[in-house]
């Protein structure tokens, strides 16, 4: 049967596929999944813009919150000028003048003296007898300086009575003879003095006041000449020896800095060892050091350089291993640049990379260069 389309049916036609596509529109895939089915695809997740995020040109988009919470820190960067600086390899040497060492003169055995050995790290006075050294000889010879050392004993005994009867003797006997049998006295006394030291050995005494830093050695120990036996440091007196392969810094520095704390220059040599310039430096205030420890020292020059100095804890590496500092572009947005950072001291770094009037992140760094 044929039927009359009236104009109101017509409009509800026209208007009826847009209505079933806006239903069919509104329900999401996990709606119109029901028993069984697996639906491959889900739709995508879209970013709010409230969670730190890495955007596709490299920026990091950072909120005011999670700023806070990541203690986030910025400084407004200022041109200025410093003295250009050199890293230098080093090691702590001592003072030639403060402290020093004990070396065997002679082969022997060691005697403890009346106190005891000293221990490592005990407070040492110069001329303390640190040990005695007793020569080492055989038998024989031992039996030939007892019987040297009687015969003088015996000539001694008699020089004194010879003596003892010129002075009875005195207004009889020429002046000479009474000179000659004291000096004779005096010799034997001392030949006789000489032997019996043998017996007792050398006193091995400190050549200065300081710290015993290293005992090489035992009671009844056996050692040979110019062994080491003992090194005595003061703590006071250490000083840093750096190696320079550059001649022109011998005369071009002005001073060095060791962890935050300057060292005075004292002077450099013109001779090579081992293909580089000794530098020495002496700390200004006491430091933590052993004798022989390797550092790493920041050394300034006389030539200076124009840049903007930050904290070292301002430039970070990135994924590239490259060094970067972070820009407070905008609120929330935060820019890498990469820098060549010279280190002014432990503290303190320079970059030229980077105009004054930018604000560069100081703190955070660090957990700002793990966005992703």
């Amino acid at each position: 049967m044929n039927r009359t389309l009236t104009p109101k049916s017509l409009s509800v036609a026209a208007w009826l596929p847009t209505l079933l596509m806006a239903v069919v529109s509104s329900h999401s895939p996990a709606a119109l999944a029901h028993g069984d089915e697996v639906h491959a695809e889900a739709a995508p997740l879209q970013s709010s813009g409230n969670n730190p995020q890495r955007l596709p040109d490299g920026r990091v988009l950072l909120p005011k919150e999670a700023q806070h919470r990541l203690g986030v820190r910025t400084l407004l960067a200022s041109q200025s000028s410093m003295a250009k600086s050199v890293e230098l390899n080093g090691h702590v040497v001592m003072d030639p003048n403060r402290g020093g060492q004990v070396q065997a003169s002679s082969s022997g055995r060691i005697k403890a003296p009346a106190g005891g050995i000293p221990a490592l790290g005990s407070q040492i006075s110069q001329g303390q007898i640190l040990a005695w050294l007793i020569p080492t000889v055989s038998a024989y010879e031992q039996a030939q300086q007892q019987a040297e050392l009687a015969t003088t004993r015996s000539q001694l005994k008699l020089a004194e009575q010879n003596l003892q009867r010129l002075q009875a003797l005195v207004n009889t006997v020429a002046g000479k003879e009474l000179q000659a049998a004291q000096a004779e006295l005096s010799a034997l006394r001392g030949r006789a003095a000489a032997l019996s030291a043998v017996n007792v050995g050398e006193a091995l005494r400190a050549p200065g006041a300081g710290v015993l830093a290293a005992s090489n050695v035992l009671n009844g120990q056996v050692v040979e000449p110019r062994d080491v036996l003992f090194s005595i440091v003061d703590p006071n007196g250490l000083q840093i020896e750096a190696l320079a392969y550059d001649p022109a810094l011998v005369t071009n520095l002005a001073g060095a800095s060791l962890q935050g704390v300057s060292l005075r220059y004292l002077g450099g040599a013109l001779v090579l060892r081992d293909g580089a310039l000794p530098l020495r430096f002496a700390p200004q205030q006491p430091l933590p050091l052993a004798l022989g420890q390797t550092v790493r020292l920041i050394a300034q020059t006389r030539e200076q350089i124009t840049g903007v100095a930050l904290p070292a804890s301002s430039v970070v590496k990135n994924s590239a291993n490259e060094s970067v500092v972070w820009l407070h572009e905008q609120a929330l947005l935060f820019r890498a640049v990469p820098v060549q950072p010279q280190a002014l001291d432990g503290k303190t770094v320079l970059v030229t990379q980077i105009k004054a009037g930018s604000r560069v992140v100081t703190e955070g760094a660090s957990l700002l260069n793990q966005i992703r």
